[in-house]
C-alpha cells in the first residue's frame, strides 16, 4: 500500500464529509438570514445575535465553521467575522447566484436516502412529487438566477427568428415549468407574448400561479397541471423545456407531443445539463454534482413513469439527439453551451 496515496484519498474523504455538514450550516444561514445580516458589516457573535435575534452561542459555532470553510472571514485582532463582496453576492444577494439554494436541494433529496437505497434492490422509481418540498423550492431558487442571466439575453437570441416572433407577440408553451420562473422571465421580456406553463406536479403549479400574480403578468401567463405528453394547445411559436427531458420515463412521447403542438415554423428550445458523450469526460466536479442528482432525483423519477427510458442527468448530446430525431424533428443543433448547460434548437 502506498502511504502517500492513502493519505491523499483520506484527505479527499474528510473534505467530502466536512462538506456534508457544511451544507446543513449553509441552509441554516439561508433560512435564518444570517448571511444577509453579516453582509451589513463585520460582527462578533454577540453583535450578530443582536442583529438576528438568534442565540449567540449557536452563532459562535456557526461563524467559526463558516470561516473554516472560507464562506466568511475572521479577524483575530477584533474577534469579528465579515464577508467579502464576492461572498455576499453568492450567499446573500437575492440577485446573485443564490448558492444556498443548491444545498437546500441536496438536503431535500437526501431525506429520500432510505427509499433510494431500497430502490437499488427493487428497481422501483420515486417520483418528483414524492420528494420533500425543499427540493421543489430549492431547484427553482437555484436555477432561476442562471435563467435570468441567460434565457432572454443569450438563449432566445441564438434561435433562428424566434426573438422577432416573440417581440411581435408570439405563443409560448413552457413545459415542465416547475414554479414558473422561466415563464415569468419570458413574459416580462416580451409584453405582447402569451405563455402557457405546464407541469405534472400540482403543488408546483400552485406556487407558479402565485409567482406570476406577484410579478403582475397573470393576464398573459396561464398554467395547467399536465405532463409533457398531455399538455394542451397547438400552433405554438416556441416551446421551452429547461433541465427536464432527461427526467422523463417517456421523453420520446414528450418530443412527439411537442412536435404536434408547434406551428409549422415553430421552434423547440431545449436546455439540458452539460455532459459529454464520453463518460470519462464527466468525471469532474460538475459531472459529480449531476451524477448525485441523477441517482437521487432524475433517474428515480424516470423509473417511476411509463415509457421505458431513464436517460439520467448526464445523458449527453447523442442520446438527446436520438430522442429528438426519433420523434420526427428534421433539424436539431446545439446553439450554445455553458459550464452547466447545453442549449439545443429543434424544428419540425
Amino acid at each position: 500500500m502506498d502511504q502517500d496515496k492513502l493519505n491523499e484519498f483520506l484527505g479527499r474523504v474528510i473534505t467530502d464529509f466536512s462538506a456534508v455538514g457544511a451544507a446543513g450550516l449553509t441552509v441554516v444561514g439561508h433560512r435564518l438570514g444570517l448571511y444577509r445580516a453579516l453582509a451589513q458589516g463585520p460582527a462578533t457573535p454577540e453583535q450578530l445575535a443582536e442583529r438576528t435575534g438568534c442565540n449567540w452561542r449557536y452563532l459562535t459555532e456557526w461563524l467559526r465553521g463558516q470561516a473554516a470553510g472560507g464562506y466568511v472571514n475572521y479577524d483575530p485582532a477584533t474577534g469579528e467575522f465579515s464577508m467579502t463582496e464576492e461572498q455576499v453576492f453568492c450567499l446573500a444577494d437575492p440577485n446573485g447566484p443564490n448558492l444556498p439554494a443548491a444545498f437546500l436541494v441536496g438536503l431535500g433529496y437526501l431525506r429520500a436516502e432510505p427509499r433510494i437505497t431500497e430502490a437499488f434492490r427493487t428497481g422501483e422509481g420515486i417520483g418528483w412529487h414524492e420528494h420533500h418540498e425543499d427540493v421543489h423550492v430549492g431547484v427553482d431558487a437555484f436555477f432561476r438566477p442562471g435563467y435570468e442571466a441567460a434565457l432572454v439575453p443569450e438563449w432566445i437570441p441564438a434561435l433562428d427568428g424566434v426573438e422577432a416572433k416573440l417581440a411581435a407577440g408570439g405563443r409560448v408553451a413552457d413545459i415542465g415549468c416547475g414554479l414558473g420562473s422561466s415563464s415569468v422571465l419570458i413574459a416580462q421580456a416580451y409584453p405582447t407574448t402569451t405563455i402557457v406553463g405546464s407541469d405534472y406536479h400540482a403543488e408546483s403549479i400552485e406556487l407558479a400561479r402565485k409567482k406570476v400574480a406577484e410579478a403582475g403578468v397573470s393576464d398573459r401567463v396561464g398554467f395547467e397541471v399536465a405532463t409533457a405528453q398531455t399538455f394542451t394547445g397547438s400552433n405554438y411559436d416556441l416551446v421551452t423545456m429547461f433541465d427536464a427531458l432527461h427526467d422523463m420515463g417517456d421523453p420520446l412521447g414528450a418530443a412527439k407531443r411537442i412536435r404536434e403542438a408547434l406551428a409549422p415554423d415553430g421552434t423547440w428550445l431545449l436546455v439540458e445539463p452539460y455532459a459529454s458523450d464520453k463518460i470519462e469526460e464527466n468525471f469532474n466536479p460538475v459531472g459529480r454534482l449531476y451524477y448525485n442528482a441523477s441517482v437521487f432525483l432524475c433517474t428515480p423519477n424516470a423509473l417511476s413513469q411509463s415509457g421505458g427510458y431513464a436517460l439520467g442527468t448526464q445523458a449527453g448530446e447523442t442520446a438527446i439527439r436520438q430522442v429528438i430525431t426519433d420523434a420526427g424533428f428534421t433539424r436539431f443543433r446545439r446553439v450554445l453551451q455553458t459550464p452547466f448547460n447545453l442549449v439545443y434548437e429543434a424544428r419540425p
